[in-house]
């Protein structure tokens, strides 16, 4: 039984890594190719009319990463269950949540 726990605790872990470095790397990836394709936009002198598609694009996939570090926190906080842990998991989570809540509004009324 404890064997079986222990494989259970080592793909929540894994799983939990995988999520952070998932939506670290899209959100990297989107920083980049939001700053690639606002210099390249803007030394054609086109920047100002794809701002909008830009903010859009890279507000997207920052939505999206803070999702995926929103899975990974409720993964770690399986494994050690105290109140503190439950108490920072949930400002946490609210934050940010509250934070894709208003890009993901930002961007549609966009």
């Amino acid at each position: 039984m404890n064997l079986l726990m222990d494989q259970i605790n080592g793909i929540i872990i894994f799983f939990s890594y995988l999520f952070v470095i998932l939506g670290s790397i899209i959100i990297i990836y989107g920083g980049l190719r939001a700053a690639i394709t606002f210099f390249y936009r803007e030394s054609t002198r086109t920047a100002e009319k794809y701002y909008k598609l830009i903010r859009i694009d890279f507000t997207s996939r920052i939505v999206l990463g803070l999702e995926l570090f929103i899975a990974a926190d409720l993964l770690s906080t399986i494994l050690e269950p105290t109140f503190n842990e439950i108490i920072i998991l949930g400002i946490t989570v609210t934050i940010r949540t509250i934070i894709g809540y208003f890009l993901d509004k930002e961007t549609k009324e966009m």
